[in-house]
């Protein structure tokens, strides 16, 4: 593995980590949809603004969201909307486990 090539696998996987909790996937699915004010973000994770705050900062720092201030709420929006794209193909390796796993418990 060359640097440079070492460089873009190290980016890459700095963008899946920000995505690898539940909570950010959930706010990547309603960030698709359109904008989002932090407070209207709450709600739906069952937590208070700081914990989103936190969560939006990791995916903000990753380059997936950003941010803009309107007075003092800030609102954020999906940076690059094509990235939520391969959850189809992660739907389908969770889909293909999922048959092999039955056709394991299947008896005789």
């Amino acid at each position: 593995m060359t640097a440079q090539e070492l460089l873009r696998l190290n980016a890459r996987a700095a963008v899946l980590k920000a995505m690898a909790h539940p909570t950010r996937l959930w706010l990547l699915e309603q960030l698709q949809q359109q904008e989002h004010c932090v407070c209207g973000l709450t709600d739906g994770v069952n937590a208070d603004i700081s914990t989103v705050s936190k969560h939006l900062s990791v995916l903000k720092q990753a380059g997936i969201v950003s941010s803009r201030r309107d007075g003092k709420q800030i609102f954020y929006r999906l940076e690059t909307p094509c990235l939520l794209k391969m959850f189809a193909c992660v739907e389908a390796v969770l889909e293909k486990n999922a048959k092999a796993q039955a056709a394991l418990l299947k008896p005789c």
